[in-house]
């Protein structure tokens, strides 16, 4: 692909790897193109969908004239597979801080879990998890969680359209789920194990589509490093 190209816009999909940040996957793909393809420096690069460091999968990366279209593409349902943990909470709802709570689990099996699942399809009221970049009166909800500051979340709409459970090995539960922009999947995960009389964490995460694009049909960051040297040669 030319120079040319990048700027007049293009979609990339990268399959973001595990711990990285997306800022980290789009600044090394910006360094590639400007450093390797000759690209000016205040060419524009941006990503429709912020993945978090412990989760994985697709990130839309736009180029040029197509960063005007990063708003359109964010707008549109994700699907993600992943894990909860059940009997024990996080306060950051996921990896990211230490088990803060245990809970009872004897009582869960096969029909409570799926039983449970219904009650969050379709529109739901969802609380971002204190540990999340959203603002309250103007600093970042994971500072005031750092700080050690209680502030109320207010819940917001959400919909989930498609959720579905692929293996239960307690107390771990595979999940697919399908669901609307702003959607939290670590809330979705403590609401569930909240739902059940117990308790549940996130420990795996991978977002398998955004809309029509599919992480089957992504690069790694490296790969495209590569298909760019490949290119000039």
């Amino acid at each position: 692909m030319t120079s040319e190209e990048y700027q007049n816009g293009q979609i990339i999909l990268i399959d973001k790897p595990l711990h990285w940040t997306s800022f980290q996957a789009v600044n090394k793909m910006k360094y590639a193109l400007i450093n390797k393809a000759g690209l000016p420096k205040k060419f524009k690069i941006g990503h429709a969908g912020t993945l978090d460091p412990l989760a994985s999968g697709l990130l839309l990366v736009c180029t040029g004239k197509f960063t005007k279209r990063i708003t359109e593409l964010q707008g549109q349902a994700k699907e993600y597979t992943g894990t909860f943990y059940i009997g024990a909470t996080t306060p950051s709802y996921d990896l990211e801080t230490e088990i803060d709570q245990t809970f009872e689990t004897s009582h869960i099996d096969e029909a409570l879990i799926l039983e449970t699942v219904k009650q969050f399809l379709g529109e739901i009221d969802q609380k971002p998890p204190i540990f999340s970049a959203i603002k309250k009166d103007g600093v970042r909800l994971y500072e005031h969680a750092r700080a050690g500051e209680i502030v109320e979340i207010a819940a917001r709409k959400t919909t989930i359209h498609e959720f579905e459970i692929t293996r239960i090995a307690l107390p771990e539960i595979d999940f697919r789920v399908v669901c609307s922009k702003g959607t939290y999947i670590r809330s979705l995960a403590f609401d569930f194990g909240k739902a059940m009389n117990s308790g549940s964490h996130l420990i795996a995460l991978r977002r398998t589509k955004i809309g029509d694009y599919s992480v089957s049909n992504a690069m790694d960051v490296t790969l495209f490093e590569d298909s760019i040297i490949t290119n000039l040669v």
